[in-house]
């Protein structure tokens, strides 16, 4: 069997269970984008010389491919989509609790390109932002109804943020966007 299928070359896909609908849909969009942050935290895992670090990013890329095939399984599909818990959600909160209370990681908006990983990951941040943003349509539409992914990618989004400055603190690099007198409140930074 070839990956080379032909079966999309008219504009369609398949969902999760076989139901076939445009590559335009609104659930392909979000599932793809989930697709391009799995990616981008892999380039970002690529170049980081920190191994704890990389070890949290491969995790939780591997817990993405559960919120790209929830997001990929319609409620009319043959297939049971994977759960995405409360419990995966308070993982990460506590992944960021971990991390904020590391020594030196800055706490104020960022400026990104300090060191290359930590830049990935603030791409990987702004890519689940997007997936974030599908999320919420397809929720406020009906399409999908477990508000474990919107919180999911809520709670993700603030864990690569703080793992591209922790990355940074780790190399004694200081990321801070405002300089001088201008220090925002703690923990600005965030969109």
């Amino acid at each position: 069997m070839s990956i080379a299928t032909k079966r999309g070359d008219g504009g369609q896909t398949g969902l999760s269970g076989g139901i076939r609908v445009s590559k335009t849909h609104p659930r392909v969009e979000c599932y793809g984008t989930v697709d391009e942050l799995i990616s981008q935290m892999g380039f970002a895992r690529s170049i980081c010389q920190d191994a704890e670090v990389c070890e949290r990013v491969e995790r939780i890329q591997r817990e993405l491919y559960k919120v790209g095939s929830a997001i990929a399984t319609p409620p009319e599909s043959k297939k049971t989509p994977p759960e995405i818990t409360p419990a995966m959600v308070d993982a990460l909160e506590a992944e960021v609790h971990r991390i904020e209370a590391e020594p030196g990681v800055l706490a104020d908006w960022s400026l990104p390109g300090g060191v290359p990983d930590a830049a990935a990951l603030d791409v990987a941040r702004t890519v689940c932002r997007r997936a974030e943003r599908l999320a919420t349509g397809l929720m406020e539409s009906g399409v999908i109804q477990n508000p474990s992914i919107l919180a999911y990618l809520n709670r993700l989004s603030d864990v690569l943020w703080l793992l591209g400055r922790l990355v940074e603190a780790r190399r004694g690099v200081d990321s801070s966007l405002r300089t001088g007198d201008k220090a925002g409140p703690r923990w600005s930074r965030a969109w």
